[in-house]
């Protein structure tokens, strides 16, 4: 009786995880119903993820979005952007109010094992800095004791920014608040000494400043910041879709692939190209996840290749003007690397 019993539990357990499994699934197809991509990002995050005057969306994140759309639907303008807050970021993805979240998140563990999501890869590797007022004569974060800082809540930079002053004797008062535009008024108003997220993010933030050049960010960098975009756990087609659209704007920076030359790179005679775009006999690669075998044609015609939309969104091309740093391809320094379509 008892084994019957316990065979019976399991079965069920087994029924309830493979439904729960199925009810997860069909992203692909809920999104090709209603026509478009619904993509989670920072409404106020320079570079990465905001509005412009005209109520455009542009940035590294929002570009990302658009790939993924353009891959599902050859259309980059298949997307519409959820603006999101980092405490409402992660619910609004379980809760399917969005088909993927692409705002300045940091993978963890705990993340990416308790909150039922996904990253599907590194689209900024970053770290945690500190900006500071000029006036304040400080040119070391170690010359930060007993400081008043903003930080956002519902962040990683909350626990980094209490370790690192733990690990170097020094006591601090956390001004926190929710909304990054929040952190963003106290900093500029002079109600907290220090300014502390991601380097990435100071660099957009000083620039909204009342006087931008009246602030410096300071060298240190306190933390690894692996940011990308999450998709929720249960869906493996969907989860492949944004995991391979991150590799192929990779890839096609690695062998010279543009937004202009993508169609004469069709007749490339070098395989990882052909296998990339599509052509040759036998190459296919998108239809055994729901795309097109010219998907990534797709992508690289809507956004350019990863260093395309890296440059004019935060690099040399921007106001940013950040350096490659560790987002150079691993060829030429950096850690970005796509491992092979084949």
């Amino acid at each position: 009786m008892y084994g019957k019993s316990l065979k019976t539990i399991l079965l069920g357990a087994a029924f309830v995880g493979a439904g729960s499994l199925a009810a997860s699934a069909g992203t692909l197809d809920d999104v090709k119903a209603k026509g478009f991509v619904q993509c989670g990002v920072n409404n106020a995050l320079a570079g990465f993820s905001a509005p412009d005057d005209q109520g455009n969306w542009k940035g590294l994140d929002v570009d990302y979005c658009r790939a993924v759309a353009a891959a599902v639907f050859g259309d980059p303008t298949k997307v519409k952007f959820t603006p999101l807050s980092a405490k409402e970021r992660f619910t609004a993805l379980q809760s399917k109010e969005i088909d993927m979240l692409a705002r300045n998140s940091t993978a963890t563990m705990s993340r990416d094992t308790s909150l039922g999501i996904t990253f599907t890869g590194v689209n900024y590797y970053d770290g945690q800095g500190f900006m500071v007022k000029k006036s304040l004569g400080v040119s070391s974060a170690k010359e930060l004791n007993g400081a008043s800082v903003c930080v956002q809540s519902g962040t990683t930079t909350e626990l980094n920014l209490a370790d690192y002053f733990k690990a170097n004797n020094m006591t601090f008062n956390a001004v926190v608040f929710e909304k990054q535009e929040e952190v963003d008024a106290a900093y500029d108003g002079g109600r907290c000494d220090v300014y502390t997220t991601d380097a990435s993010g100071l660099y957009s933030i000083r620039l909204k400043m009342t006087s931008p050049d009246d602030n410096v960010v300071l060298p240190e960098i306190i933390s690894k910041e692996p940011l990308g975009p999450a998709v929720r756990q249960g869906d493996d087609q969907w989860e492949s879709i944004v995991r391979w659209t991150h590799y192929a704007l990779l890839t096609a920076e690695e062998f010279g692939v543009t937004q202009a030359n993508v169609e004469e790179m069709k007749t490339s005679t070098n395989p990882d190209v052909q296998r990339l775009l599509g052509v040759g006999e036998g190459v296919d690669f998108g239809t055994p996840i729901g795309l097109t075998k010219d998907w990534a044609v797709n992508v690289i015609k809507g956004v350019g290749n990863y260093g395309e939309v890296f440059e004019r969104n935060v690099g040399q091309g921007s106001p940013l003007k950040i350096a490659r740093g560790l987002n150079a391809l691993w060829s030429k320094g950096g850690l970005q690397y796509a491992p092979p379509i084949r």
